[in-house]
């Protein structure tokens, strides 16, 4: 079930809830009971092992393959 994080802006303390993501803008109260809370951007960490334990390969210095706005050419 993913988490979501909140911070107060009552008392500033900063607090995570479990729910489903259809629930995920519902309003949250603080643990200190107070209802002026504000949700958070949350960022995703993804990690893991390659295959046989190797490490994945660095990315090539020289830029190319696109991506990006810049990398797009959508710049002009």
């Amino acid at each position: 079930m993913p988490r979501y994080d909140f911070r107060c802006r009552s008392c500033g303390d900063t607090f995570e809830v479990s729910r489903p993501m259809a629930e995920s803008a519902a309003p949250a109260s603080c643990p200190a009971g107070h209802d002026d809370t504000v949700k958070l951007l949350s960022t995703v960490a993804v990690g893991g092992a390659a295959k046989g334990g190797a490490a994945a390969p660095a990315p090539s210095a020289g830029g190319g393959g696109g991506g990006g706005c810049c990398g797009g050419g959508c710049c002009g």
